[in-house]
C-alpha cells in the first residue's frame, strides 16, 4: 500500500520545505521532485519503479522519433508504435487475467483449456493514469500540438506524485512550463491550497468513509439480505461516496500541487447538478472525459460521417471508458450503458432540432403533404429531453440514470448487480441500515452540488485576509473535527484501483 496518512504528512512536509528552498534552481528542483516521486511510488512496491522508468524512457525516445521523422508516413508509424506499446503494457498488467479467465470459462467445459495458462499479475498502482499521460504526449507531438521536452522534464511530468496514482490526467503543455518558471514561496496561493486540502479530507474521511462502512459495503456484499429501502438509499449513498472519495482525492492532489507551485486543471464541476447525460460527463472526471474525446472519440471520426457514425463513436468511446476502469464485465456493461444513454439522448436532440426546423420553415412545402404534416404531429419520442424540461426534474432524472449505472460499477459481478436490482423491486421493507445519520451524510454530500461557487470563493478571500496564526489555528481545529467525525482508519481511495 501507499504511505499511511501520518507517514505521508511527514513525507510531504519535508518535500514541501525542500521544494520551496529549490524554487530558484529549476534543475535541482526537478531532480529532487523526481526522486521524491519515485520514493512515493516505490513505497507500495519498489519493483514497479522500473515499470515507471521504462515507460518514461520508452515514450520519450519514441516521441523523439516521431518528432524527427522525415515524412508523415514515418511519423505515423512511430506514433502508432508508441501507442501500441503503451496499450500492450496496460493490457498485460490490467487485462491479462480478465481475458484469460473469460477464455477459460468458455473453453473449460469443452475440455480445451489448460489451467496453467493463468498466471497472477499484480496491478501497478496508477498504471492507467501515467500510461494515458504518456499516450497524450506522443500523440500531441505527432499532431504538432506539442514540441518535444527534455528527458528530465518528461520524467518529472510522468511521475509527479500528486497526480501519479489517481489523476487528474494532466498534459505536458499544462505541466512542463510551470516547472521552468518556478514561483516563489511568497506567491503560492496557500489559502486556496488549504481550502482544497481541507475540503478533500472532509469529503473522504467524513462523507465517503462513513457511507462506505455504514451502508454501502454491506448492501453491495449481500444485496439479497436487505430491504428495498436500504438498497435504494445504499445506491444513493454510493453515488455520494464515489463522488466524495474521488473528488476529495482530486481536491487534495490539486491543493498539494498548488503548494508546490504547480496548478492542475479542475476535475469535477458539481456533476450531480447536470441536466443531461452529456452535461454530466462534462462535469465528472473532466480530464478523463477530455482525454477520451481528444484521443479516442475524435480519432474514431467524431461526428464526421453522419449521425450513424457519430452514435457508433459515442458508444465505442464510453465502452472503452468503462473497460479503462477495470477488467470486469461490470465495468464493460457500465460503459455500454453510459454509451447507450448518450446515443439515445443525442438521437432525441437531433429529432427535436429537425422538428424545430420544420416548424420554422412553413414555406418549404411542409403543409402541402399530409404525410409530412403527420411527421410534425407525431408523438414525442420515449427518450425525455432533459435540457428542455423543468431543471430540477431534469437533474433528478439524470441523477437516477447515473445511480443505476453506479450499481453495475460498484457490484463485484454481473450476478451481484442483477441480484441488487431484483432485491430492489422484490424485497419490500425499510430495514435497519437507513438511519438519520446516513441520510444526513447523503444530504451533506449532495448539497455541495448546488452551492454557487462564488460563495466558496468569497469565504476563501475572507480567510486570506486573516492573520496567519488565526488561519493556522482554524485549519488545525478543522482537521481535529474531521478526525473526530471520521470512522477509525482511512480506507484507500477508490480510484487507486484503476
Amino acid at each position: 500500500m501507499l504511505f499511511p496518512t501520518m507517514t505521508f504528512a511527514l513525507f510531504f512536509v519535508v518535500v514541501l520545505g525542500v521544494s520551496w528552498k529549490l524554487n530558484d534552481r529549476p534543475t535541482d528542483w526537478k531532480l529532487f521532485v523526481l526522486g521524491a516521486s519515485y520514493v512515493f511510488y516505490g513505497w507500495a512496491d519498489w519493483r514497479f519503479c522500473f515499470l515507471l522508468a521504462g515507460s518514461t524512457v520508452g515514450n520519450w525516445v519514441l516521441a523523439q522519433a516521431v518528432f524527427r521523422a522525415r515524412n508523415d508516413a514515418n511519423r505515423k508509424r512511430w506514433m502508432l508504435c508508441a501507442v501500441g506499446l503503451n496499450l500492450i503494457v496496460l493490457g498485460f498488467f490490467k487485462y491479462y487475467g480478465f481475458f484469460v479467465e473469460s477464455a477459460l470459462t468458455v473453453l473449460e467445459p469443452l475440455g480445451l483449456a489448460a489451467t496453467p495458462m493463468l498466471i497472477k499479475v499484480a496491478l501497478p498502482i496508477g498504471v492507467s493514469f501515467f500510461t494515458f499521460c504518456a499516450i497524450s504526449y506522443v500523440v500531441d507531438v505527432f499532431r504538432r500540438h506539442q514540441d518535444t521536452v527534455g528527458l528530465l522534464d518528461f520524467a518529472v511530468y510522468l511521475s509527479f506524485f500528486p497526480h501519479l496514482v489517481a489523476g487528474p490526467i494532466v498534459r505536458v503543455s499544462e505541466f512542463v512550463p510551470q516547472m521552468n518558471h518556478r514561483p516563489s514561496g511568497q506567491t503560492v496561493d496557500v489559502t486556496r491550497a488549504a481550502r482544497l486540502i481541507c475540503r478533500g479530507l472532509f469529503k473522504k474521511v467524513v462523507i465517503a468513509n462513513f457511507l462506505a462502512t455504514a451502508i454501502v459495503d454491506p448492501v453491495f456484499v449481500a444485496p439479497g439480505q436487505f430491504r428495498n429501502w436500504e438498497l435504494l438509499v445504499g445506491a444513493w449513498a454510493y453515488a455520494v461516496q464515489i463522488y466524495a472519495d474521488f473528488s476529495g482525492y482530486t481536491d487534495i492532489a490539486i491543493g498539494i500541487a498548488l503548494l508546490m507551485g504547480v496548478k492542475f486543471p479542475d476535475n469535477f464541476d458539481q456533476p450531480y447538478s447536470a441536466r443531461s447525460i452529456q452535461d454530466f460527463w462534462r462535469r465528472w472526471h473532466m480530464t478523463l472525459s477530455r482525454w477520451l474525446r481528444d484521443y479516442l472519440y475524435i480519432p474514431l471520426g467524431g461526428n464526421r460521417g453522419g449521425p450513424s457514425a457519430e452514435y457508433r463513436n459515442l458508444f465505442l468511446t464510453m465502452l472503452f471508458g468503462g473497460l479503462w476502469h477495470g477488467a470486469s464485465w461490470t465495468f464493460i456493461i457500465w460503459g455500454a450503458y453510459q454509451g447507450i444513454g448518450l446515443v439515445l439522448e443525442r438521437q432525441h436532440a437531433v429529432r427535436v432540432e429537425q422538428r424545430a426546423e420544420l416548424v420554422e420553415d412553413p414555406g418549404g412545402g411542409v403543409h402541402e403533404n399530409p404525410d409530412e404534416t403527420r411527421v410534425m404531429q407525431r408523438p414525442t419520442p420515449t427518450v425525455v429531453s432533459t435540457e428542455t424540461m423543468n431543471p430540477w426534474l431534469a437533474r433528478l432524472l439524470v441523477f437516477h440514470f447515473v445511480v443505476i449505472g453506479w450499481i453495475f460499477f460498484r457490484s463485484t459481478s454481473v450476478t451481484g448487480a442483477l441480484e441488487y436490482f431484483w432485491s430492489l423491486i422484490s424485497n419490500w421493507g425499510v430495514g435497519t441500515l437507513v438511519t438519520p445519520t446516513v441520510l444526513l451524510a447523503i444530504f451533506v454530500g449532495m448539497i455541495g452540488q448546488f452551492i454557487p461557487r462564488r460563495i466558496g470563493d468569497a469565504l476563501e478571500y475572507r480567510a486570506s485576509q486573516l492573520p496567519p496564526i488565526v488561519m493556522a489555528v482554524g485549519i488545525g481545529v478543522f482537521l481535529l473535527v474531521i478526525n473526530l467525525l471520521g470512522p477509525q482508519g482511512v480506507a484507500p481511495f477508490i480510484y487507486f484501483d484503476f
